[in-house]
């Protein structure tokens, strides 16, 4: 049987384990993150669309990563309080993860192979985002410079 996204489980900031089946349903937006990047700031525009399509079904998951120039070196505390303090973080976040290489997380694998972008299947560098439909179906891959903005228009007319 082909996976799904539902079929993952990953660890929480705070070492829980989180079953995507959980989000059955929702729209979701998966966000390999980092604290130290030039597109950390997005954090704030992500946050913001949270906080705007919550209530009509949106869902993001950040799930923090140190492959790309060391840009996510803390411990789960330093994220967490990275995230919560510099930019109000509301939304799920996840314990750091590799989304490249022989130790890439499932999730990562997984979205990597459905959605391909052009470099293939590697991830480029922090922030790129995997949208998700209601039905657990990766549909759209955005390059980490699409501002989280630019993803307003496109949920607006899955959501609404």
């Amino acid at each position: 049987m082909k996976q799904s996204f539902y079929d993952f489980t990953a660890k929480s900031l705070q070492g829980k384990d989180v079953r995507m089946d959980t989000f059955s349903g929702k729209t979701i937006l998966v966000v390999n993150t980092a604290s130290k990047c030039g597109l950390t700031p997005q954090y704030e525009g992500l946050e913001k669309l949270y906080q705007k399509y919550k209530d009509k079904g949106l869902v993001i998951l950040g799930f923090p990563c140190n492959q790309f120039a060391n840009q996510e070196s803390g411990d789960e505390k330093s994220i967490s309080e990275g995230c919560l303090i510099n930019y109000g973080v509301s939304f799920p976040m996840f314990a750091k993860i590799d989304v490249n290489g022989e130790n890439a997380h499932p999730v990562y694998k997984y979205l990597k192979n459905e959605l391909s972008g052009l470099l293939g299947s590697t991830i480029k560098w922090n922030f790129t985002k995997f949208l998700i439909d209601a039905n657990g179906k990766p549909v759209k891959r955005f390059a980490p410079i699409t501002k989280p903005e630019k993803i307003d228009k496109y949920l607006e007319g899955i959501l609404n």
